[in-house]
């Protein structure tokens, strides 16, 4: 499966996921409220398009779609923040966005999803959700830092 749609950008990834989460709540009343625990409902989706698909071409937009939301719950959650991941980073996981917390780390989300479909259980939402540091409110910024991702050393 071609792994890298590099028409997503940062800038549209809250906006993306909103617009999943509000049409698939409507259509399937799945409780997609960006709790932590709508990522296991996550899990179990991708675990059925798991089962049910022949080509796993056809369901790579389902696949994209539901790893934004994943990310949007990490930013939502965990206060992290979308990024564009530059060429070797985005060849590397495989996803042109990601999500940054505040200690500077990456993470791929996009690529969880796709990694639980071609993978199994072994990859889950959810367990990502657990390892992602959550910045607490109030915390101030680390000297060095903007909007809560560390800036290379001048």
């Amino acid at each position: 499966m071609d792994r890298v749609n590099r028409t997503l950008r940062a800038a549209d990834m809250s906006r993306y996921a909103s617009a999943f989460a509000t049409r698939t709540a409507a259509k399937t009343r799945l409780p997609l409220d960006f709790s932590a625990v709508s990522l296991r409902i996550v899990d179990r989706v991708v675990d059925g398009l798991r089962r049910g698909a022949g080509d796993p071409g056809d369901v790579a937009p389902i696949l994209q779609e539901l790893g934004a939301y994943v990310g949007e719950v990490l930013v939502r959650q965990a206060r992290a923040r979308w990024v564009d991941f530059d060429d070797v980073t985005s060849e590397l996981l495989g996803q042109p966005v990601g999500v940054r917390t505040y200690d500077g780390r990456a993470w791929n989300p996009l690529g969880k999803v796709v990694n639980r479909f071609e993978l199994g259980p072994d990859e889950s939402a959810y367990e990502l959700f657990l390892l992602v540091p959550r910045r607490p409110k109030g915390l101030p910024l680390p000297r060095g830092t903007a909007d809560g991702l560390r800036l290379p050393a001048a």
